[in-house]
């Protein structure tokens, strides 16, 4: 089933649009089942469990860190993630760049944007996301860099609604690149689409969508990975 569910979320892609394989739950043994079928980059929102299946699998593997980031995580991923989808505040991507700054890396990290209409603790609004770009803080960091945006739209069946909810983030990240990135190349992401609603993501401009359940199928919420 994992086989099969793959190749279709595969073959539905974009041009330009890469998959992140949402992992967390899932057991080793059925991410290597994706890894052998090609799949690189994988999802992951709890620090531990990432760091317990990057010591056990193929080097080779992109990891993301898709979830909320606990400072006092950040030393569990910080010597090999890729990519943090979820910087939420300027004190968060402080603590990253300090962390980073011990391993001798830049590490990629995209803002988090509150685009739903449902109630959440995280994500910025493009003022705090402004004063944060603003900020001499920021200025000074030299071991993180902001890549592009990241959201997440309502749980709803509304089509419609998580469509507007997209084209809010296309629209921020647009606004951001013409305001404080204009020229840089690597100011080129759009994290946005899970399983429910990664096609409508892509049609809004998604370049990187998050998708778990259509690939491993439901959660095991018991298991212990770590």
């Amino acid at each position: 089933m994992i086989e099969e569910n793959y190749r279709q979320v595969a073959a539905s892609l974009k041009p330009g649009v890469r998959l992140v394989a949402v992992s967390k739950y899932k057991t080793v043994e059925e991410i290597k089942t994706v890894y052998d079928l090609g799949q690189r980059v994988f999802g992951e929102n709890k620090a531990q469990e990432m760091r317990a299946k990057h010591a056990v699998l193929p080097s080779d593997i992109e990891w993301h860190f898709i979830g909320h980031l606990q400072r006092n995580k950040i030393k569990y991923i910080i010597g090999y993630v890729s990519l943090i989808h979820s910087i939420d505040s300027l004190e968060l991507l402080q603590e990253v760049n300090k962390a980073a700054a011990k391993e001798n890396r830049v590490v990629p990290c995209l803002l988090q944007f509150h685009i739903a209409e449902e109630e959440t603790k995280f994500g910025l609004n493009l003022a705090e996301a402004e004063a944060l770009l603003d900020s001499p803080d920021f200025g000074e960091m030299r071991n993180v860099r902001i890549d592009g945006v990241m959201g997440m739209a309502t749980f709803t069946p509304d089509k419609e609604q998580v469509r507007r909810e997209f084209a809010s983030l296309r629209d921020i990240f647009q606004k951001l690149q013409t305001t404080f990135f204009l020229g840089k190349e690597h100011f080129k992401q759009i994290s946005m689409g899970m399983s429910d609603d990664y096609p409508i993501a892509m049609e809004e401009g998604s370049t990187l969508v998050r998708v778990g359940s259509s690939i491993f199928g439901a959660r095991d919420y018991s298991l212990k990975l770590y």
